[in-house]
Formats: structure tokens, sequence, C-alpha cells
């Protein structure tokens, strides 16, 4: 049974565009990124991750292309969505990189960029996810914080709270694709989930499994920490879709 997350055509969310029934399913890109193509039973949709960046009532587009060689081409309008902004007065040093932590986080951003661009052939039926850790949910995700008048990225992910050891799960099944120590989200690991679909769980305090170890859906991959910038223990939880990072509180069953 098709199981898919909830549908919301707003930046940070997920649209859905009807493709039609042809027998066997196109491949569809937006932009330079493939996206997830699911059967419902009826016909092919493509789920596309809308960036945070999308402006409302502007018009996602997508090519779908065929294996008998033709391009179709669909859009979908988005809809408005207001997320929350945060602003703080803070010491420059806190927020101001050094020249080698600003040289170490680019070359992070672009490995890190390039294993969110990971597609594989995987056809999924299921989508929807666990919670990978108990705790209170914090609807943090498309939060824009401003440093000094000084607007920052927006936040890519749910912060679950929990103490420093508490067991991290597999949100669903996938395999090992990255993990690693880095500046911001300290120590993190990605599963690729398949079709373009991945999870990231970062300031982790340990790590049970290797790359390129699959685990099955609920297994403890890892423990929650305190690693990277943070001000204290939790768990961030990113999606992503064709590279983009949506809200993950679409894909969680409970």
């Amino acid at each position: 049974m098709l199981q898919l997350p909830r549908v919301s055509a707003v930046p940070g969310g997920i649209a859905i565009v009807n493709l039609g029934s042809a027998s066997d399913a196109p491949r569809v890109w937006l932009g330079g990124e493939r996206v997830l193509v699911m059967w419902n039973g009826r016909e092919w949709v493509a789920l596309v991750g809308v960036p945070l960046a999308t402006r409302s009532g502007s018009m996602l587009r997508v090519e779908a292309h065929h294996r008998d060689g033709t391009v179709t081409r669909h859009e979908c309008e988005i809809g408005p969505k207001a997320y929350a902004s945060q602003h703080l007065k803070v010491k420059p040093e806190h927020v101001d990189l050094s020249a080698d932590d600003l040289a170490r986080f680019e070359r992070e951003r672009a490995h890190l960029s390039s294993v969110l661009r990971t597609f594989t052939e995987d056809r999924l039926t299921n989508l929807r996810m666990l919670q990978p850790t108990p705790g209170k949910r914090s609807s943090s995700f498309g939060l824009r914080r401003y440093f000094n008048g000084e607007a920052r990225n927006p936040h890519s992910g749910m912060d679950i709270a929990a103490p420093v050891g508490t067991p991290v799960v597999a949100a669903a099944a996938g395999r090992v694709v990255d993990i690693g120590d880095y500046f911001f989200s300290g120590s993190t690991l990605i599963l690729d989930h398949g079709s373009g679909l991945l999870s990231l769980y970062a300031h982790l305090s340990s790590m049970d499994v290797t790359k390129g170890q699959n685990v099955p859906a609920g297994v403890r991959v890892a423990r929650v920490g305190a690693t990277g910038r943070v001000t204290g223990p939790h768990l961030h939880f990113s999606v992503y879709l064709n590279a983009t990072a949506v809200d993950p509180a679409l894909f969680l069953t409970a």
C-alpha cells in the first residue's frame, strides 16, 4: 500500500505533480536534480521537495523524460507559508568565523552538498518515517535567525530535545552514505532511503553503524549528543528530497 507524506505545496514543503499513466516510470527533473517518482495505483506522480527560497505564488516546473524519448513539462503553484524569525544580540566572535574555520566550513559544505544529491533507483512505496528519538519536537524548521541584524540561513531541520546518550533510530530503512565530524553539525550521519529521499542526524555523541551499512527502520544507529556548534544536547533531524531540505514533520507517522 502506498504511504505518502503529508502534502503541502509551500516553501519547504512537498508538491505532488501528476505525470500520467504511461507503462514505464518517467525520469523527472527539477532544475538539475532528479525527483522521486511513484505509482499511486492510477498514474505516476512526482513528489517534489520545494526549496525554502521559493516565492509564494510562483510556479514550480518539472520536466518528465519518458522512455519513448518525449519530454513533458508540468507545473504546480506554490502556496504561502510564513515561518518564524528570531532576532538575537550576541558577541561578534560567536558568529563570525575565523579564516581557518571558514575554510573548513566551505570544504564541508561542498562535500555535504554532493552527498545530499545522492539518487539511487530504488522504487519506494512507503515514505512515512518514525520519530528518530523520543523527546519534545521543536517547530523550528524554516526558522530564520538574525544575529546582530544579519540574516542567517533558515533552519533546515527539526530539533528534538533529549539527554546525551538517548538512542537515535533510523527513521526509515536505508543505507548509511555519510559519516563525519562537521564544524556546525558535529558528529553526523546521513541515510539514503532511495530515489533522492535522505535523512540526516546531527550533534551525535556516538554511532552504531558504519558507512555503506544497510539498516532497517527503527534500528538504533546512534546516540544523542551535543557535538558541533550547539548550546545543549539535542538531535537535529533533517529530511531531503531532490537535494532540498523539507519539513520533517510532514513525514512523521505520529
